[in-house]
């Protein structure tokens, strides 16, 4: 596969889940960081970054976000203080996590030109199977099912 291509689809992958997400107008990747960080609480921001795929920049603008927001704090690592370290905030996290519960299934229907559902089906599997492999949470889920 080209580069351009894989990277024109992801684009377009990338388009298709925010209209499959509620909220329009809301940064949805903030969410993502704050349901990373709330699967593992006290990660330093490196961690979070290598979890979710987002740049180091947009982690640590994301994190400030929610902290001033009230739904994350942060501290500086005792044993090594270059490091931030970060925990979520409970009542924070339930609300994430229903805003990003919806799937994006219509949103990829309406893209395929509306086939037939079993057409629609066979393509949100393969999608379902490159997310499985592919995807920067896949491992970290992966690695919690197996402890």
């Amino acid at each position: 596969m080209k580069s351009t291509d894989l990277f024109l689809l992801g684009r377009r992958l990338m388009k298709l889940a925010e209209e499959g997400l509620p909220g329009q107008g809301v940064n949805n990747s903030v969410r993502f960081v704050l349901l990373d960080i709330a699967a593992n609480p006290g990660s330093s921001i490196n961690e979070i970054t290598a979890r979710t795929g987002f740049p180091q920049s947009h982690v640590s603008t994301s994190v400030m976000k929610l902290r001033q927001s009230g739904f994350v704090r942060t501290e500086i690592d005792p044993r090594d203080r270059r490091r931030t370290l970060v925990w979520d905030l409970p009542e924070a996290v339930h609300h994430a996590r229903s805003r990003v519960a919806s799937t994006a299934d219509s949103a990829l229907a309406r893209a395929l030109g509306n086939p037939p559902a079993a057409e629609v089906a066979e393509v949100i599997g393969a999608l379902e199977m490159v997310a499985e492999r592919l995807s920067p949470l896949a491992g970290s889920q992966a690695d919690k099912k197996a402890s």
